[in-house]
């Protein structure tokens, strides 16, 4: 019995001695990115560019529904043909401003590729100054609080992914 709490206790002092000799750290890439004044500036013309876009886009669905106003005001005075022509013309007007907003707005749409021609530099730059603090001051894992937990940089010598695919018989 005394054997057992023995072997127990040393068991659970090796577990906190080894947690122990991890180090962490927390940093906020939101604070950090506020704080630099080219991030900010990226970030306001980002901010412009996408309200200049989506006025266009607006001042386009604006002519989309007078065009509608007019054509249900006037359908049933219309011909079969001109009624279909009339259609047609809203169906490529709302058909063009869906492809404009996708174009501007969409998955690496315009405003995507602006925001990597401005902001990524920035992120860069903050984190690779992570990396260089991390390694410098021996930390293992730096936590990211900004946008919830994540894991920012963590010591590659710590990733034990291969090792889990070699117990999978996966090379």
């Amino acid at each position: 019995m005394k054997k057992n709490l023995l072997l127990t206790l040393a068991l659970v002092l090796t577990a906190f001695i080894g947690q122990s000799q991890q180090r962490y750290a927390i940093i906020d890439t939101k604070y950090i990115l506020e704080k630099i004044p080219e991030y900010r500036d990226a970030d306001k013309k980002l901010q412009q560019i996408g309200e200049q876009w989506q006025k266009e886009i607006d001042d386009k669905q604006s002519q989309l529904d007078k065009m509608y106003k007019n054509y249900e005001a006037e359908q049933f005075m219309l011909t079969e043909e001109l009624r279909k022509k009339r259609e047609d013309e809203l169906f490529v007007k709302e058909k063009e401003i869906r492809d404009l907003q996708k174009k501007r707005f969409g998955y690496e749409g315009d405003l995507f590729k602006e925001r990597q021609r401005l902001i990524k530099p920035v992120q860069d730059r903050v984190y690779n100054a992570v990396q260089k603090m991390a390694l410098a001051r021996s930390y293992d894992f730096v936590l990211d609080k900004s946008e919830g937990i994540t894991v920012i940089f963590a010591d590659p010598k710590l990733d034990k992914s291969d090792d889990i695919l070699k117990d999978l018989g996966i090379k």
